[in-house]
C-alpha cells in the first residue's frame, strides 16, 4: 500500500475517472460534514473525527470508486445502498459523479459521523 503525506497527494495519485468521483465526494463530505477532517489512512483519502476514521474513498478499481464507512454494518441503509459482508466496513460503488445520492448519502454520512466507535 502506498503512503500519501496528505489528502490533496492521494488524490493526484488516483487515475482521471476517480479524481472526478473523489472531488466530487470531497465536496459533498464537506457540505455535510465540515468538522470531518481530511487525512490518509491505510493508503486511502479518509475523514476522520476526534482522530478516528468516519469514511473513506478507496479508487482501487478502474470502473467505480468506493466510498465507505469504518462502522457502516452499524447504520441505518433504507435504501440498501452499502454492501459488504465484513464485521464493520461498508461501502457504496460511486462509478460517476451523478452516483451521489445528496440525501441518502448524507443520512449515511451523518450517522457515521455520529458514532462513537
Amino acid at each position: 500500500m502506498k503512503a500519501y503525506a496528505t489528502f490533496d497527494l492521494y488524490l493526484a495519485a488516483q487515475p482521471p475517472k476517480n479524481r472526478t468521483v473523489i472531488r466530487a465526494l470531497r465536496k459533498f463530505v464537506k457540505r455535510h460534514q465540515p468538522e470531518l477532517e481530511e487525512a490518509v489512512k491505510w493508503g486511502n483519502g479518509c475523514w476522520i473525527k476526534d482522530k478516528k476514521p468516519v469514511a473513506y474513498v478507496y479508487a482501487g478499481y478502474p470502473g467505480f470508486t468506493q466510498f465507505g464507512f469504518v462502522h457502516g454494518s452499524k447504520l441505518k441503509d433504507p435504501k440498501k445502498l452499502l454492501e459488504g459482508e465484513g464485521a464493520y466496513v461498508r461501502h457504496i460503488k460511486v462509478r460517476t459523479t451523478k452516483d451521489i445520492d445528496e440525501a441518502s448519502f448524507a443520512a449515511l454520512l451523518r450517522q457515521a459521523a455520529r458514532r462513537k466507535a
